[in-house]
């Protein structure tokens, strides 16, 4: 079982492809609550350089809020990550996690109709990029 869905983005500029993946997000119900910029962290941390690689913390806040309701700790899975990319023939890739692979651990029957829900809308999202 693949842990992630993703696509790839041909010829989008970087920060066009954040905007899009956010409004995408948007569309399905979430908000970013965070974005992590992996290469001037590992440039200001390191001094490593690194291809564009942006982490999103993506949250549909009455479906977490339904989430931890049935399992209080389930906060360290959220939010959801969606990650984009520069991969290594330049294109902007997007990847996010798929929230049932993620739970199958927690193993609590009472999350999986919420597990299938918030992945179909990621699913959504990822579609609705490719088109």
């Amino acid at each position: 079982m693949s842990y992630y869905f993703k696509t790839t983005l041909r010829d989008k500029p970087f920060n066009d492809a954040i905007e899009e993946v956010t409004q995408a997000l948007k569309k399905e119900g979430f908000g970013v609550l965070t974005e992590i910029d992996i290469a001037q962290t590992l440039k200001k941390k390191l001094d490593v350089d690194f291809k564009k690689y942006r982490i999103l913390g993506a949250c549909n806040p009455p479906y977490a809020y339904e989430a931890l309701q049935k399992e209080e700790k389930i906060g360290l899975f959220l939010p959801c990550n969606v990650v984009v990319h520069e991969n290594d023939e330049g294109h902007i890739e997007v990847a996010a996690v798929d929230p049932v692979a993620s739970m199958i651990s927690v193993e609590n029957d009472a999350l999986a109709n919420v597990a299938h829900e918030i992945q179909q809308k990621l699913k959504n999202v990822i579609d609705s990029l490719a088109s």
